[in-house]
């Protein structure tokens, strides 16, 4: 079984990081998101998102409102009693990793106090920087010359 979810869209306000009882970070948001086709009544689907740790964290010091970010993660329901004990359910996506998608120029034009992360894609266990990845991190084997040998056994008719 699956449960994979990728979003590409707008936070809808400034990501705000909070600390649990243990110390972890944490940040609640919500991404607004186009619809393919337009209906009358609603135009963009707005989806509840909570990230952890580094991310949250990235996220808190990087991004505001209106920043263009993709996320991917999972679905998750969860549930508590309210301050009236009644039962209220939640369903979230929880990032596993969120990609900057704003140029520089971009995030400076909506916030500029704050420094911009140029396509930077943060997850978990790492932390990414543009600089940190290869120049040229595949080869292409084909590259080098112009015909391709394949005798008739390599053929799957």
């Amino acid at each position: 079984m699956i449960n994979r979810v990728v979003l590409v869209g707008r936070l809808t306000k400034d990501p705000v990081m909070r600390k649990t009882g243990s110390g972890a970070s944490v940040v609640s948001f919500t991404v607004a998101c186009d619809r393919r086709v337009k209906t009358q009544d609603q135009t963009a689907d707005f989806i509840n998102c909570v990230a952890w740790n580094r991310v949250a964290e990235l996220m808190a010091q990087y991004l505001h409102k209106g920043s263009l970010v993709g996320v991917e993660g999972r679905i998750q329901t969860r549930s508590y009693d309210d301050q009236s004990g009644k039962r209220v359910y939640v369903t979230e996506v929880v990032a596993d990793s969120v990609q900057f998608l704003d140029s520089k120029s971009a995030s400076g034009e909506r916030a500029q106090s704050a420094p911009a992360y140029d396509n930077g894609f943060v997850q978990p266990s790492a932390e990414y920087t543009p600089d940190s990845e290869p120049a040229n991190s595949y080869s292409s084997d084909f590259a080098s010359s112009d015909t391709l040998d394949i005798a008739s056994d390599d053929l799957p008719f």
